[in-house]
């Protein structure tokens, strides 16, 4: 479950005033709104990497409003993957575990089930240079899970995919939703991305959230 409370934020300029949402245990939900208005600010508050002014951020029954952004428990891809352009695919999925001190056969084996599901075993021992965009996709979706958080947080992670990768991409964060259940909050613009993966819509307009329906996709 995600739900934020009344929250307020100040960046330069630009504000955000009493913004609320929640998300349902184990649903997809999607920010949208045009560029600039403010659905990466409220993601990057909720996983604690811009600073509120006030409000509450409820993240699976815990109120982490003031936890470090490690202590939240959640999975953040961000919008270029923010891939370690000096480390190996396996140390790239490796490396929330090995932070968090979990054994190496631990990590080792947790690395190799993650790549053989996201279908990246052959990328294990290259680095991300010469990667392409659905494959560092694949790795940030991978290094994010890879402690198996209760919350995932995306934004715009297929925004620079062709349509062809961003089809495959549509079935594995599908896949990813029925198997790990996991609650996730996915900024995007892209109509399509809304009406194939939300369970759950937010719309950003003038500095105001209000729910909107999750359209149906018909294949």
């Amino acid at each position: 479950m995600i739900r934020v409370e009344k929250l307020s934020v100040e960046v330069g300029d630009f504000s955000l005033r009493d913004v609320s949402l929640e998300i349902p245990r184990g649903s997809y939900g999607m920010l949208t709104g045009r560029t600039g208005c403010g659905k990466t600010t409220i993601l990057e508050s909720i996983a604690g990497l811009t600073p509120i002014r006030s409000g509450r951020i409820i993240l699976a029954d815990r109120d982490v409003t003031r936890l470090k952004p490690a202590e939240r428990g959640v999975g953040y891809v961000p919008q270029d993957g923010a891939l370690f352009t000096t480390m190996t695919v396996r140390d790239q999925l490796g490396f929330a575990l090995m932070i968090r001190r979990r054994p190496a056969k631990e990590i080792a084996r947790r690395v190799e089930e993650l790549a053989e599901w996201l279908g990246i075993t052959h990328l294990l021992d290259r680095k991300t240079a010469g990667l392409s965009g659905g494959e560092r996709q694949r790795v940030a979706i991978g290094r994010a899970l890879s402690f198996e958080p209760q919350i995932l947080l995306l934004d715009e992670p297929l925004s620079a995919l062709d349509d062809q990768t961003r089809q495959q991409m549509y079935k594995l964060l599908e896949e990813v939703q029925r198997r790990t259940e996991v609650t996730a909050l996915h900024v995007t613009h892209h109509a399509e991305d809304v009406a194939r993966l939300a369970d759950v819509v937010f719309h950003v307009d003038h500095g105001e959230v209000r729910q909107v329906d999750a359209p149906r996709f018909v294949s």
